[in-house]
């Protein structure tokens, strides 16, 4: 039995790697290279975000809104960003079709320039990090897929490590064991750190995180807080995971205009309060940069005023404790209700630490460096568990680890069923494998029997 657990942990880590190798390297890649997006796009982009227009004029941010608006036709804005000094404001807009601009204002709100959002550094990164640059809810699957194998890869080359005794010192050792014992180490080495690297990215998973997600809803206690008003319409992109689709409050609708479409930005709604005076609203709150405005985008929605620690934009970030969401009614700008750090559930807290560590930014620089030798790391284990398997695979064929028996190892049906509970995706997944290895069972057993007829 013990020959048969850990021969099944063998052909399954074997197999495991052998297809989503080249995945977890493209993953690991494009997360290292997100761990540093904010200094790339420091130094790329110093003219936006620390540049000046050289014109003079101050203007309203109001006024440099509907200028921006003008100068790039067909958008709206949807966000402003208020940064800390140096940065400029930012704006990002959005047209029909549902692509995205960021034009940023100097201190005098004077428009600097504009980017496609798609074409950013951090924004390649993220979009390869986590949809191969293809996007679709296939790819997003097979990414959540990726990471699922890769967590029972690292738990079955611990289990396999330990069982036959690879870091023990041994006087007698060919080049293949060499390499092998080198693979192992790492592996042990790295588990524990790469799997909280891992569980800390799965908020954003296909399948896993809509669970995750849903569980913090459901149970306001354990996650995230309601508040008891109608939602507000607010874009999401710059509202704190924890608070993203809770129950919100509305504005007071006494003031709208009524027969506008549910839809209209905030120039079509003339009895809106304009930004100017809800950023006095803001100031005489005490409330510090950096933050995001997010407009209303229906007759009752309200403003939304957003402290983030994991929103992916440089210079917007803030520490985990300081995360706020705040509403103001958008026709008087009166401060409504707000959810921060202290209201959140256990889960909603956990992500909210977790997300900035995967990202590499919650505790600064030794957070990217703990990050990067991780990840190289991970790169060292994959490199050289190919170079193992390279030193014992023969010419012309496989070479997979031989399934010596027949029987099934009641241990490792039960360790595979318990990630599989843990993470859904990965149970379905071991569903299709099992149906292949009775289908390659059925065909070996037919060849078998008609070379004995024969």
């Amino acid at each position: 039995m013990k020959n048969t657990l850990y021969q099944s942990f063998w052909r399954m880590h074997f197999y495991a790697a052998l297809f989503i190798t080249p995945l977890l390297i493209s993953l690991t890649l494009s997360g290292i290279g997100f761990l540093f997006y904010t200094n790339v796009e420091n130094q790329l982009y110093d003219k936006y975000f620390f540049g000046e227009s050289g014109k003079t004029e101050v203007l309203s941010i109001d006024d440099a809104v509907k200028l921006a608006e003008e100068s790039y036709a067909g958008y709206k804005t949807n966000k402003i960003i208020e940064l800390e000094e140096p940065y400029n404001t930012r704006l990002s807009m959005k047209n029909a079709d549902g692509n995205e601009k960021y034009v940023f204002l100097d201190h005098h709100n004077q428009i600097i320039g504009g980017q496609d959002a798609g074409y950013t550094f951090a924004n390649i990164m993220r979009n390869a990090h986590s949809s191969l640059f293809i996007g679709g809810t296939v790819v997003n699957y097979l990414v959540e897929l990726a990471a699922c194998w890769a967590v029972f890869l690292l738990l079955s080359g611990v289990y396999m490590t330990i069982k036959a005794r690879l870091l023990k010192n041994t006087k007698q050792t060919n080049k293949r064991q060499n390499s092998r014992k080198f693979h192992a180490l790492v592996g042990t080495i790295i588990t524990i750190p790469m799997l909280v690297i891992i569980f800390t990215g799965l908020p954003w998973s296909a399948l896993m995180g809509k669970f995750i997600y849903q569980a913090s809803q459901d149970h306001p206690s354990f996650g995230t807080p309601l508040l008891q008003q109608q939602p507000p319409t607010s874009d999401v992109s710059e509202i704190p995971w924890a608070t993203r689709q809770e129950d919100g409050p509305k504005s007071d609708s006494g003031h709208a205009h009524h027969g506008m479409g549910a839809d209209m930005g905030y120039m079509a709604n003339p009895n809106q309060l304009s930004v100017e005076k809800l950023q006095n609203e803001i100031d005489a709150m005490n409330i510090s940069k950096p933050y995001a405005i997010i407009y209303p985008t229906s007759e009752d929605g309200v403003y939304t005023v957003a402290k983030s620690s994991n929103t992916g934009v440089t210079g917007l970030d803030v520490s985990p404790y300081d995360e706020t969401t705040m509403y103001f009614d958008q026709y008087s700008g009166k401060f409504i209700d707000k959810v921060g750090y202290e209201d959140y559930g256990i889960l909603a807290k956990w992500f909210t630490w977790g997300i900035p560590l995967h990202e590499g930014h919650l505790f600064g620089w030794p957070n990217k460096l703990i990050n990067l030798l991780v990840c190289l790391a991970f790169l060292v284990v994959i490199a050289w568990g190919v170079r193992t398997w390279l030193l014992r695979k023969k010419k012309g064929l496989l070479s997979a680890p031989p399934k010596i028996s027949q029987k099934v190892s009641i241990p490792f049906v039960i360790f595979m069923i318990i990630l599989g509970i843990l993470m859904p995706l990965f149970g379905l997944s071991l569903i299709a494998v099992l149906l292949v290895e009775i289908i390659i069972n059925l065909a070996t057993k037919n060849k078998l029997a008609k070379k004995e007829v024969n």
